[in-house]
Order: C-alpha cells, then structure tokens, then sequence
C-alpha cells in the first residue's frame, strides 16, 4: 500500500514539475531599455507558449528594410508593444506595449495587473 502512495505521489510531482522544465529566462532581454520603433507588420504567430511579432524595421546602415522578431507571452496574455531589446543588439527584443497609428495605446507598458483590485 505504500508503494502505491508513494508511486501516486511521485507521478503527481512529475507531472506538476514538467511544464516548469519548458520555460527559458528572460535574462537575454535588457529590461533596464525600453524603445519604441516603427516598421510594418510582417507576421504574427499566435502559437503557445509564446507568440512571435515580426517587423519591418528600416536599417540604418543599409537604408534598408530589416526583420525583427518580437517575443510575446502566451496567447491568453496578449496586452502588450514597445520592446525590451536583446542585450547582444541583435534585432529581437521583447515584445511590452503597441500604439496603434490613431495613438491608441495597447497594453500597460509590461505591468503585471493588480493582484488586489489596485
């Protein structure tokens, strides 16, 4: 009987641990900056765990239009468009806050929302 219950509880942990196995760290992103670009939207992907933005973004060097490509949250948490950029400077960032061309602004710049009704 123990080692049923101890069988039973071990699957439990490992079944509450796995999806904690799949998340990455954020620190390649430097949340000390934060810009805003302007570019035209090449693609999105509403894909889980995380969605993807990728933007036309003018290349100062070339004078060129150059992709970046934006990491989201998940799906369920679409409320962000301004950027975190890569810390090596590469074009990627990630994805906060949107201002839409009216000057309508999406999302809460990266806050997490009150948890006490604030």
């Amino acid at each position: 009987m123990n080692f049923k219950a101890l069988s039973l509880a071990a699957v439990a942990a490992a079944s509450f641990a796995a999806p904690a196995l799949a998340h990455h760290s954020f620190a390649m992103f430097d949340a000390d900056k934060t810009i805003t670009m302007t570019g035209t939207v090449k693609e999105f992907e509403w894909t889980n765990p995380h969605s993807w933005l990728r933007v036309m973004i003018d290349d100062k060097a070339t004078g060129k239009p150059a992709q970046w490509a934006f990491e989201m949250g998940s799906p369920g948490q679409q409320a962000r468009v301004m950027i975190h950029p890569l810390k090596d400077g590469s074009r990627g960032g990630q994805f906060i806050t949107a201002i839409l061309p009216s000057g309508t602004m999406l999302g809460n710049g990266g806050q997490r929302p009150s948890t006490t009704g604030e």
